[in-house]
């Protein structure tokens, strides 16, 4: 199933000059970029982007590291897009992230783990209307 999935490039992929090598992790994984932009995030977009945690006491320093560097919004889309990029980029936490994924080889921990992926077809279609305007996504 072809599929179009929402990736963040975070403020630590673009500030270490990380975004160059982690898209062409994708585009060899057969994912096509169909929408890309960087952008500067507002309180209000990440409010909205991580509400599900916008309550708990470790939020300000989630928008503050995420409001420390522009971020790179892209589509992805492929065979599978989701699972996919999933599994390319590893688990949330750098940390026990395993080498030769891009958080294992690249991040640092929980938060500093270079990208946020889409994790189901019903975030990843929300967070590209969040990120992106009609128009945006060429597929």
């Amino acid at each position: 199933m072809i599929e179009t999935t929402l990736i963040l490039l975070k403020p630590d992929c673009v500030s270490k000059s990380l975004a160059g090598e982690t898209i062409k992790r994708f585009e060899a994984a057969n994912l096509q970029i169909v929408g890309c932009k960087m952008q500067q995030l507002s309180s209000e977009k990440l409010r909205e982007h991580y509400a599900h945690i916008a309550d708990k006491p470790f939020y300000p320093e989630v928008e503050g590291f995420m409001q420390s560097a522009p971020v790179i919004a892209m589509a992805l889309r492929g065979e599978n897009a989701i699972a996919a990029v999933r599994e390319l980029v590893g688990p949330t936490d750098s940390s026990i992230a395993p080498a030769g994924t891009i958080r294992g080889d690249l991040g640092e921990d929980k938060m500093r783990n270079i990208v946020h992926a889409s994790d189901s077809s019903e975030a990843a279609e929300a967070e590209l209307k969040r990120f992106f305007n009609a128009g945006e996504v060429l597929v």
